[in-house]
């Protein structure tokens, strides 16, 4: 394995107005240039007595040039109506297949979708693990300032990274500073104009906070938090391990 071999396992709380609504764990290898990434996460306490939803997905790709190329994402999304699941192959940014069980509906109000939305991509999941090119520090701007392109299957659009600054955090496993990114969103196609859609659109109260997994020279979410339409939601890690070289460490 490299030097600069990375794994990390990194657990979230999802909380709303300050009231918990579940978890999250974050697993992922990186062994440069190549990645691997899962993420788990399920509702529990009061969350989970009106609904039982829960979602897994993984995905994996390479580093090049500064950049995430994506090779493989999957995803099973369930809750107490039906279990969908999305396959998606890729291959230089562009989507060369996409298989969704079962299929998304035809609705004539959803913004056209067309094969130029599917090019200079990257999956969901992939756009949570951000390389910071060159010599550029990696508690910076340059881990900040990017535009996320990013194709779920069917819906497209923009993630805006805009640097804000930098704080000191404290999980289980890290201490120290994350840089911190003003986030904007904005839908492309495939999406349906709905209020909720606008809303998110036009929210300015959206923030994420990165913490540097390892040597990689890589970042991804510590904490993330966004205004909705009935009150903040917060995803703040409170396990943050690295394991470089396979050895278990517990600071980055």
């Amino acid at each position: 394995m490299p030097a600069n071999a990375q794994q990390a396992r990194v657990r979230y709380s999802i909380t709303l107005l300050g009231i918990p609504l579940g978890s999250a764990t974050l697993t992922g290898q990186i062994e440069q240039p190549a990645y691997k990434i899962a993420i788990d996460a399920k509702l529990s306490g009061i969350a989970a007595l009106v609904s039982s939803s829960r979602g897994a997905a993984t995905a994996n790709g390479v580093f090049l040039k500064g950049l995430v190329a994506p090779a493989a994402y999957a995803n099973t999304s369930v809750n107490s109506k039906e279990t969908r699941t999305v396959r998606m192959a890729m291959q230089g940014g562009m989507v060369k297949g996409v298989d969704i069980s079962p299929p998304v509906p035809p609705i004539p109000d959803r913004v056209p979708l067309t094969e130029a939305h599917t090019r200079n991509i990257v999956d969901p999941l992939s756009a949570l693990v951000m390389p910071v090119p060159g010599a550029e520090a990696v508690i910076g701007p340059a881990a900040c300032n990017r535009t996320l392109p990013v194709y779920d299957g069917f819906t497209r659009f923009d993630v805006a990274l805009t640097y804000a600054g930098t704080r000191q955090v404290k999980a289980k496993g890290y201490a120290g500073p994350v840089v911190v990114c003003s986030v904007r969103y904005t839908p492309i196609a495939g999406h349906r104009d709905r209020k909720p859609v606008r809303f998110m659109a036009d929210n300015r109260d959206i923030e994420v906070w990165l913490a540097p997994v390892g040597e990689a020279r890589v970042v991804v979410p510590f904490r993330i938090s966004l205004a909705t339409m009935i009150g903040t939601l917060v995803i703040e890690a409170s396990d943050f391990l690295i394991e470089p070289n396979g050895t278990p460490r517990t600071s980055l």
